[in-house]
Formats: structure tokens, C-alpha cells, sequence
């Protein structure tokens, strides 16, 4: 019988935030966070950490600006990996429009998990636009290898690029390449990727992130690139009386039980405003095919005895 036991309390925080990337480093969960202001408030992020999944404490401001003076505002969707007993953590400035502009996906370094998260360059990681992919929605991806891939794009493409040992750049392809696309059908931003199985999953959104057809969708290949033709929906506000316009997601995956769970934004009916978005947790299960089952979004929910019961 299973000693895992938790309770889900959705949404974890009455602040709004959005855009959410989760890991599990040093015995703790975290997740990492876009701080849901108007563009020009948006100098900063957050991260919370849990021992159990039930009781979370926030971090606020785990970046030192400092390193990063070219960003003014627009600083968005953060998504952090461990690479020889560092952290490394991308995440976007600036909301460029142009390679005229500064700014774009930015890199950061800490011994720590929840940082503070130093600038690894004097310049950011990216700064360009590659296959008409807006430089925003970075998703790290270690592979069984430690080989680490980072995922990004707005504008409805996106890319993906293998980080070199020291983080500081890429490694071409052998056709010379550096950024390679990988954009699905009905891909708008936040990629997101998971080996389960031999598998790739990739995961990402689309619809408009300020309304109710937000939405998640997710295919499957046997490598990272691809292809990544059939794909289905599989987080939407559906019928839900409670939130609507779901999206932007992470995962954690808890090995010993094997158990997979979605970790993304929400609106909450009633509010009007874009940016109220809230952090959420629910459950993501696989079907006999290995095909994602459809999320159902929820205001609480218990883990216990192996099984997940509803709120």
C-alpha cells in the first residue's frame, strides 16, 4: 500500500500568477512562476516550494535584476533545469518585437534551487528570431542522457536547440542548424516536454491566453523533433463551472508511484481581467495507448492509499 498522501488545494495561492514550470530538487517540489501584472510590473518572479505537496511557501524576487539592466519589463514564463549540481534558469525580458530591441530569453545561475538566480552572460541566451518564433515560452528538457534541449517560441512556432556543456549557447545539429522547428498544428506558445515510456511527449497551448479558449494540447514521437502530427486536446474549460481559459503548463512526475501530475494557470469565472490567473494542480493519467487522458480541473483533491479521491 502507498505511504504518499496529499491534498490538493486549487488554486495554491489567491495571488495571481501564470505560466508555471515544476521540478523536484533537493527534496522539495517547486514551481516557478510569472508574476500575472500589467507588462510594464513585471520586473520579477516567484517560486513556491512544498515538502508534501499540501503546504507551499512562496519566494518572491528570486532573480537578481542586476545582472540583467537592459530588462524593463515583460519578464516572463521561467523554466529551470540542474546540470552538475547547479541551476540554471531561462526565462524572457522585454516582450521584443524586433532583433532591434534588447532583450528576449535570458540565463541565469544558482547553487540553489530557489535562487537568488544570477545573470551567466552579459548578454541574453537568445536575442533573435528563428523560424518566425517569438523569443519567449522557454522549457527546459533533460533527457535520459543529460543531454539538455530548450523549447521555446511564440507568434504560433516554435523551436528547439541542444544547450552545450557549460549552458552559455548551443550545439548545431549536423546540418549546421541551431534552432530547429518543431511547431505542431494549433501551437500558439508554452511548450512543455516529457520522456514516460520510450515516448516524448510534448505538450503546449493555444487559443488566447486573456480568454476562455485557452487551451492544452499534447502529441507523442519517438524522439524530441518529432513529428508531432497527432495531436488532441487534453485541458479546456470544457463544461467546468469554476474556471475557464486553462493553460500554460508544467508537470511533476513522482517515480515511486508513478504518478504524473498537471500543473498550470487558470481564470476563475466571474474575473474579467486578463490577468487574473491563478496556480493550480491536478491530476494527468494515460490511457491504455499511452495517450494523455483529459484533465479535469478541480477545486481540491486527496492522494491517499494509492489512489486520487475528489474534493
Amino acid at each position: 500500500m502507498s505511504g504518499l498522501s496529499f491534498e490538493i488545494r486549487n488554486p495554491i495561492d489567491s495571488g495571481w500568477y501564470a505560466d508555471p514550470e515544476a521540478r523536484f530538487y533537493n527534496g522539495e517540489y517547486i514551481i516557478y512562476a510569472t508574476k500575472s501584472l500589467p507588462f510594464d510590473e513585471q520586473k520579477n518572479q516567484v517560486c513556491w516550494t512544498s515538502p508534501d505537496l499540501t503546504n507551499w511557501t512562496r519566494h518572491d524576487d528570486i532573480i537578481d535584476m542586476s545582472g540583467f539592466p537592459w530588462a524593463r519589463r515583460a519578464v516572463w514564463a521561467p523554466t529551470a533545469v540542474e546540470k552538475n549540481g547547479l541551476y540554471y534558469y531561462v526565462f524572457a525580458t522585454n516582450d521584443i518585437h524586433s532583433e532591434a530591441e534588447k532583450g528576449g530569453l535570458e540565463i541565469a545561475v544558482s547553487s540553489d534551487p530557489t535562487g537568488p538566480f544570477r545573470a551567466l552572460l552579459d548578454r541574453p541566451l537568445v536575442n533573435g528570431f528563428h523560424n518566425g518564433a517569438q523569443p519567449i515560452d522557454a522549457h527546459l528538457f533533460k533527457d535520459d542522457d543529460g543531454t539538455v534541449y530548450l523549447l521555446f517560441g511564440g507568434w504560433k512556432h516554435c523551436n528547439i536547440a541542444v544547450m552545450n556543456d557549460d549552458m552559455t549557447g548551443f550545439v548545431p545539429f549536423p546540418s549546421g542548424e541551431i534552432f530547429r522547428e518543431i511547431t505542431p498544428a494549433d501551437y500558439v506558445e508554452g511548450p512543455c516536454m516529457f520522456k514516460k515510456d520510450g515516448k516524448y511527449y510534448f505538450l503546449w497551448s493555444a487559443g488566447g491566453w486573456t480568454t476562455g479558449t485557452y487551451h492544452v494540447n499534447a502529441a507523442s514521437a519517438p524522439t524530441p523533433f518529432g513529428p508531432f502530427d497527432d495531436h488532441y486536446e487534453i485541458l479546456s474549460t470544457g463544461d467546468s463551472t469554476i474556471a475557464n481559459g486553462p493553460g500554460h503548463n508544467g508537470y511533476l512526475h513522482i517515480p515511486e508511484e508513478d504518478l504524473w501530475l498537471m500543473v498550470y494557470h487558470r481564470h476563475e469565472n466571474g474575473l474579467t481581467d486578463g490577468n487574473a490567473r491563478f496556480m493550480c494542480i491536478d491530476l494527468m493519467e494515460f490511457d491504455e495507448n499511452g495517450r494523455i487522458r483529459p484533465v479535469n480541473m478541480t477545486r481540491s483533491w486527496k492522494y491517499e492509499n494509492g489512489r486520487a479521491i475528489p474534493g
